[in-house]
């Protein structure tokens, strides 16, 4: 360097350029070769040590992205740094390079700073107060009625908790119950619950979410998570509601600086397949940088949810039926659970959800997506009793078709697996594709399909649910699933013409054991007859 005074003008540049260069390729060398070796470097190389890590942070900020993405996977696949360096990284880390840490699988969890620390309660009821306050400030008419719903039975809920902590009574409820009782301590959970269904329907909205965040929605939900560690189902009702609000790119800042990289890259490591999928969804939401698609409200990405160099070669949908789920479906229940473990969603009474491990394992260049809708056999059950025509399989089709497009289906090869109702679902949400020029990409990367006992001719489940209607008052669901219901069998004569002429590979599996449906039937859900999409009676007489 030296040689620099002695120079003037362009030789001077040129010849500190190419110094720069130098010192640039031998960082880079040396950083390979420090990667490379590092299960042989001395514990006493602490200054090596130090200039890879800071080396690697300098990298994950570059303007290459090629140079981003290899520094943070050097910076999470490698595990010899120390305690400090972890702790002095934390600070230095940007928001971009602390996404892509937390999508990263066996990550340090050091990497990320905590969450802030929780303010003070003055009270006792001053979490549910907060809660309430924050409904109050959301917008609560016109728009959709459902979310109207939650939130006057939310606000209701919150409202004679307050009293009966002050002396009043306490009505399970809320809304007519025929009981009321009076309590020393009344269930705080419960009334949070009410709340967060509430704030889950409200960050379905996009302008709701911006006012969630201004009236610092951000940090309570943060309070609350923090606070209620012992219960499963709060927690991940709160990540499901920063998975929403993560779809709006203009939030993302605030809730990285209220600490939810960090939450979510530890609840990505759970064993809780509903708690670990919600986490990927809101972290690949959040991550602009590797993921171009967003997984809107009820889309979960089973694999892969951590970042891979591995080219995604197609996609794998998986579609629910009448009361199954995303991730429940999928799995064999293998012991008979009560009615209080069925309501706290006791996971560990079940097998492994398949598509995430055994077809993600055998297959890893697919994308695996399930998706998720709410079905009753009852309107007793119904959760919002509002609208029921949203439980139609024509505004159900309408409404995941606009989900899955924003999530990228359509733009490689695409196979649906299909359960019961979902079946049903598939065929519609193809029929109706193929009628919208912006979806025909759907239709036209359709590879397969597989029909699990998808009753295309109806289920005798309606007519159960018809005999004993002073039972189960049957949903619009289980009515649309009438046996020979004309409705069904135009659905079915329309798919069956659209499939011949696309030429669908179609595989269709029937159920030859009875399935308990509650504790007081048990039937063949859907009949042998009516698993296939061509009738037992038609194949006969086409065989004649």
């Amino acid at each position: 360097m030296y040689g620099l005074k002695c120079c003037s003008g362009g030789g001077s540049v040129q010849l500190l350029l190419r110094s720069q260069n130098i010192i640039k390729h031998y960082n880079n060398l040396k950083l390979l070769l420090f990667l490379k070796n590092k299960d042989s470097v001395s514990p006493f190389d602490a200054e090596e040590y130090e200039s890879a890590l800071w080396l690697l942070l300098k990298r994950s900020q570059s303007e290459d992205k090629t140079v981003r993405w290899q520094a943070v996977k050097d910076l999470a696949s490698n595990h010899f740094w120390r305690d400090y360096q972890y702790r002095a990284a934390a600070q230095a880390i940007d928001q971009r390079t602390a996404i892509g840490l937390a999508r990263c699988k066996d990550v340090d969890l050091r990497f990320f700073l905590p969450p802030p620390p929780l303010p003070k309660s003055k009270d006792m009821c001053s979490l549910e107060e907060e809660l309430r306050l924050l409904l109050a400030a959301l917008p609560q008419t016109g728009f959709d009625p459902c979310v109207q719903y939650f939130t006057s039975l939310a606000l209701r809920e919150n409202s004679q908790t307050i009293a009966a902590q002050k002396g009043g009574l306490w009505c399970f409820g809320g809304n007519g119950l025929p009981y009321c009782e009076s309590l020393s301590a009344v269930p705080a959970d419960t009334v949070e619950l009410f709340c967060l269904q509430a704030l889950v329907q409200h960050s379905k909205i996009p302008t709701h979410c911006d006012k969630i965040e201004s009236h610092g929605g951000l940090q309570l939900l943060q309070k609350l998570y923090q606070l209620r560690k012992d219960s499963a189902k709060i927690q991940r009702s709160i990540i499901h509601i920063i998975g929403n609000m993560a779809l709006d790119e203009r939030l993302h800042s605030s809730i990285c600086h209220a600490g939810w990289v960090s939450v979510l890259a530890e609840v990505m490591k759970s064993q809780r397949i509903m708690d670990s999928s919600h986490a990927a969804r809101a972290l690949a939401n959040l991550d602009r940088e590797t993921v171009h698609e967003k997984y809107p409200d009820g889309v979960y990405l089973l694999h892969p949810q951590c970042r891979s160099s591995q080219p995604i070669k197609a996609d794998v949908l998986f579609v629910h039926g009448l009361l199954g789920a995303a991730f429940k479906t999928w799995r064999q229940q293998d012991i008979e659970q009560s009615a209080d473990e069925k309501e706290l969603d006791v996971e560990d009474e079940y097998s492994e959800c398949w598509p995430k491990t055994w077809l993600a394992s055998d297959f890893p260049m697919l994308r695996i997506i399930s998706v998720e809708y709410d079905t009753h056999l009852s309107d007793w059950k119904a959760k919002c009793p509002v609208e029921s025509y949203r439980e139609s399989i024509a505004y159900r089709s309408s409404e995941l078709l606009r989900k899955l497009r924003a999530a990228g289906i359509g733009d490689r090869p695409l196979i649906w697996m299909s359960h019961s109702m979902g079946g049903l679902l598939v065929k519609k949400m193809l029929l109706d594709a193929s009628k919208d020029p912006e979806m025909d990409s759907i239709v036209n990367n359709t590879q397969g399909i597989v029909f699990y006992s998808v009753p295309h001719h109806g289920s005798r489940l309606a007519e159960y649910s018809v005999n004993v209607r002073f039972l189960l008052f049957p949903s619009v669901e289980v009515k649309e699933l009438s046996k020979d219901s004309p409705a069904l069998k135009a659905l079915n004569d329309d798919f069956l013409s659209f499939a011949k002429d696309k030429k669908f590979p179609v595989l269709s599996f029937a159920e030859t054991l009875p399935t308990r449906v509650g504790r007081m039937l048990s039937l063949h859900v859907v009949p042998m007859e009516s698993a296939g999409l061509i009738s037992l009676a038609i194949f006969k007489k086409e065989l004649v």
